[in-house]
């Protein structure tokens, strides 16, 4: 580990543990019986280490469990935070059969984060944090890595400028029909390997890349987790019981699905290109797994009325069978 002078000055025992897909490396310290995480950032050490700090005492201040700052080392890109534990909720959950239960609760906690209040403006630590919002600009930057990598990579005789165009196109008239506004607390990164779970508590770690967005985003990435296959029936139960419960209300509900499934559809696109960017550019190749059903996800969503045009415009232009097989 670089930077480990200062850890070695410490005298503990470090362990390293399993890392996430961001650029971080992660270490159990343990001193007098007790543990914490030793967080280093090998890259974007101001979002990983500064914000990813800040992030976590906002949601501490609102009653939502998050890693607490123990110590900061940030000019050596390191922070100590509290330690969670190894079992996350997808390990709690994944083999158990009545599932609805235990996932109304990350309902109830994704409701919980919507209820923050957010200032434009906040300094910590010398620097200024602002919570920018999820623009226009901001989806098409996402979902442009399905063109920008996995279609790079997995049809090499596309002509790709020109689909990209199209394709581009018509996500834009799509993501112009969202009919929420962005402005709630949005995790951005909100799944089930994501909270962990500590004497059946549960707490919310990876909260650095937060932004104020539409509150169906957080749902639609809960519900469409690519790392876990949910029932369609407790999908759809799911959205019924946020809709249920939400602070946003509307008159017409079915503008709760369309801005789900657009909401899907955007980010599973947006996976499809980071999965292939972690295997071609970081040689991580165990997120290749996902990609099939990353794929069957999208085209539930695209059933819906508001993707007819995209649906031709896939069939036309893409070779729809290669891509859903998604290997490399």
């Amino acid at each position: 580990m670089e930077n480990g002078k200062i850890l070695k000055q410490m005298n503990y025992r470090l362990k390293k543990i399993s890392g996430d897909a961001s650029f971080r490396e992660f270490y159990r310290l343990k001193k007098n019986n007790k543990t914490s995480i030793i967080v280093f950032a090998r890259k974007e050490q101001y979002k990983n280490l500064i914000v990813y700090s800040f992030v976590n005492k906002i949601l501490n201040s609102y009653n939502i469990l998050s890693p607490k700052l123990i110590k900061n080392y940030y000019k050596d890109n390191i922070i100590e935070i509290t330690d969670f534990g190894d079992k996350s909720f997808y390990d709690y959950i994944k083999n158990k059969k009545n599932k609805f239960k235990d996932y109304k609760k990350l309902i109830e906690l994704i409701i919980k984060l919507q209820k923050i209040k957010l200032k434009k403006k906040y300094y910590f630590s010398g620097k200024k944090i602002r919570f920018t919002k999820y623009s226009l600009n901001h989806l098409h930057k996402e979902s442009d890595l399905f063109f920008d990598w996995h279609l790079k990579y997995y049809s090499k005789n596309l002509k790709l400028s020109k689909i990209k165009r199209i394709l581009r196109t018509e996500l834009n008239n799509i993501y112009k029909k969202l009919n929420f506004k962005n402005n709630c607390f949005t995790h951005r990164d909100f799944h089930a390997s994501n909270v962990m779970m500590m004497k059946k508590k549960l707490s919310l770690i990876d909260s650095q890349d937060a932004i104020i967005g539409n509150p169906l985003y957080d749902v639609a990435s809960l519900i469409d987790d690519v790392r876990i296959k949910i029932p369609k029936n407790l999908q759809d139960t799911l959205l019924k019981y946020y809709i249920q419960k939400s602070k946003f209300k509307s008159k017409d509900q079915s503008y709760f699905k369309n801005d789900f499934d657009i909401l899907s559809v955007q980010r599973n696109l947006k996976i499809l290109g980071i999965f292939t960017r972690l295997h071609k550019r970081d040689k991580k190749a165990n997120y290749l797994k996902y990609l099939p059903y990353t794929w069957s996800l999208i085209e539930r969503r695209m059933k819906n009325p508001i993707f007819n045009k995209l649906n031709a415009l896939f069939k036309k232009h893409l070779p729809l069978k290669k891509l859903k097989k998604s290997r490399i």
